[in-house]
């Protein structure tokens, strides 16, 4: 068994996840079930899988929850472009936010090679 709160991905993508929320607070009312329910469920789908693969048993189980965080982290690097895009981001708020997506896809996919390489 794994300690989810031991891997820094995990911290990383927590940090993330509190960030969005917070982003997202301030779209527009009539976005609330839409755009970020949507940015929402995908930035807190990263650490949940984590945590969820952290407690399975077996390598592959693990690796593929730690799959569908990575497909999670690229469907919400896309929504903070449209969000830019829409207007209810800045440019240097979206930056930042896909800086923090990129670094914890790079350290996802180091993780699967590792769990990969160690079943």
């Amino acid at each position: 068994m794994r300690d989810f709160k031991k891997l820094s991905v995990w911290e990383k993508a927590h940090q993330l996840t509190l960030n969005i929320y917070q982003s997202t607070d301030q779209f527009p009312n009539d976005e609330r079930y839409e755009l970020t329910s949507q940015m929402r469920r995908s930035a807190s789908s990263i650490p949940s899988n984590i945590a969820e693969g952290c407690g399975r048993i077996s390598q592959p189980q693990f690796a593929r929850f730690l799959n569908i965080a990575f497909g999670s982290a690229s469907e919400l690097e896309y929504q903070i472009i449209l969000s830019q895009d829409l207007g209810f981001i800045t440019s240097n708020k979206s930056k930042e936010l896909n800086n923090n997506v990129t670094e914890i896809k790079r350290i996802l996919f180091s993780l699967l090679k590792k769990v990969k390489t160690d079943s």
